[in-house]
């Protein structure tokens, strides 16, 4: 019998080769397949919205996917990294007490102050349940490079996810918070430095939304993250990559030109660091 999915495929079968399909279809059916040209209409709404003012086309729209507005706008009108902390009284108490902690009990992140302490507990320590606040603490930082714990990696990689996809301000149309996530970007690529290495919920980030950016907003704190893209064959990343930062390029200004050149240096740079780093970790001296 004619199952909806399959209605739904001979549809569009029927629409681009209607001599191809005899049968006769419902009018009325359950869409299926998404609007390939969602991402243009998003870019065009935030250009005329950009240079005209509201629009009543915009709308919130993620690569295609219609994305509700971030439900923590409600709460919170300001992107908080979330930040280790305890209650102050309890603290003091843990303090006074850290000399009976046994071997195997773990150190309260909220003391971690110092790098000795690092040094002395770093046995002992278990992340903060809000991954996001390694990323301004350096001697958190430090430990996640000792580490190399995967799951650590992958509860960074979903959060970070999540926020690039629900922030970015030329993707998700009517977000005032420009500024907001400006901040964060750069707060990300300083983590990136500290590491020496990119994320890989960055890299996504950048593949998927390059191909919609204008090259205007958030210019420097873009150039700076794709200068941390992890090394791969070149053509797994000119689809991504260079073509589309090739469109910018050539109808772009004198200073675009030389910011992407600048960063497709940096980007050099790093590539060779990486591998020498990697020849050196192979051949032991």
């Amino acid at each position: 019998g004619m199952q909806s999915h399959l209605q739904a495929l001979l549809s569009l079968y029927k629409l681009f080769c209607p001599e191809q399909v005899t049968i006769t279809l419902p009018g009325k059916m359950k869409t299926y397949f998404k609007n390939p040209e969602g991402p243009w209409k998003a870019a065009i709404a935030a250009v005329r919205q950009r240079n005209q003012g509201p629009s009543p086309l915009s709308q919130a729209v993620f690569l295609g996917t219609s994305q509700p507005q971030s439900r923590k706008r409600k709460w919170n009108v300001q992107m908080v990294i979330p930040a280790s902390s305890a209650n102050t009284n309890r603290l003091e108490e843990d303090r006074e007490k850290n000399c009976l902690y046994s071997t195997n009990q773990s150190f309260p992140v909220e003391q971690l102050q110092t790098f000795p302490q690092l040094l002395q507990n770093i046995h002992r320590l278990e992340f903060p349940s809000q991954m996001g606040s390694v990323l301004t603490n350096p001697l958190l930082l430090h430990y996640m490079n000792c580490v190399k714990d995967e799951s650590i990696y992958l509860r960074l990689y979903y959060w970070m996810g999540q926020m690039l996809q629900e922030e970015c301000t030329w993707c998700v149309v009517d977000n005032p918070h420009e500024e907001e996530f400006k901040s964060f970007l750069e707060t990300v690529y300083k983590a990136e430095c500290f590491l020496q290495e990119g994320f890989s919920a960055c890299e996504e980030f950048l593949y998927k939304t390059l191909p919609l950016w204008d090259g205007f907003c958030c210019r420097s704190e873009i150039l700076r993250l794709v200068s941390w893209i992890p090394l791969s064959s070149f053509s797994d990343i000119k689809p991504y990559l260079y073509d589309p930062l090739a469109q910018l390029f050539f109808t772009s200004s004198i200073y675009f030109k030389c910011s992407v050149l600048e960063c497709l240096n940096e980007l050099l740079k790093n590539w060779l660091n990486c591998n020498v780093i990697q020849m050196d970790s192979d051949f032991p001296s």
